[in-house]
């Protein structure tokens, strides 16, 4: 009997582990530099993530993420983008290349990391997390094109996505950014 109890526990437990869903902590990613950056190291800060493109109409979007990266980012908040060649292939620059036309053409301060696939079948693992409620726990979001924002609360937990035409200083993004 004493052993019939402990298996149904067991069970009980991963069933119930295995319906908790992951955060935003649980992954890691490569930096443009080719460091690590592991997504636990942001714990206690509300996060944007981006995925961003250098030849893309909505590329100017980067002067406004910068914008407000400098107006609000701090131990609170910070934005992480994620450059990706998954539309019309407006990103097709290395990693280099990327970070040396962020950093010329828009100053860009805030972590970007190496370029990745936000769609189809070889998605990164954090885009996955980002577009599916089977991962999330909160929504499916599938990305539509270049900048499209996900904002993820103190707890790496996904809240809400932004369109990418929608610019990263709407309202919606800065009531996210100033809530308690």
């Amino acid at each position: 009997m004493k052993q019939v109890i402990l298996l149904f526990m067991s069970i009980l437990a991963s069933t119930v582990m295995a319906q908790t869903p992951k955060t935003l902590y649980d992954f890691k990613a490569t930096a443009l530099d080719g460091s690590s950056f592991d997504l636990s190291s942001l714990k206690g800060k509300k996060v944007m993530v981006v995925n961003t493109a250098s030849k893309c109409g909505l590329t100017p979007q980067y002067k406004d993420l910068e914008a407000l990266y400098k107006q609000y980012g701090d131990d609170k908040f910070v934005i992480i983008g994620f450059p990706a060649n998954n539309f019309a292939q407006q990103e097709p620059g290395s990693n280099k290349e990327i970070s040396e036309f962020c950093t010329k053409n828009y100053g860009v301060t805030f972590p970007m990391m190496s370029k990745i696939s936000v769609k189809g079948d070889d998605i990164d693992p954090l885009y996955k997390w980002l577009t599916s409620k089977e991962e999330n726990g909160i929504m499916d979001a599938p990305v539509q094109w270049n900048f499209q924002k996900f904002l993820i609360d103190e707890n790496g937990k996904l809240v809400d996505m932004v369109p990418p035409k929608e610019l990263p200083t709407s309202e919606k993004v800065i009531k996210f950014i100033s809530s308690n």
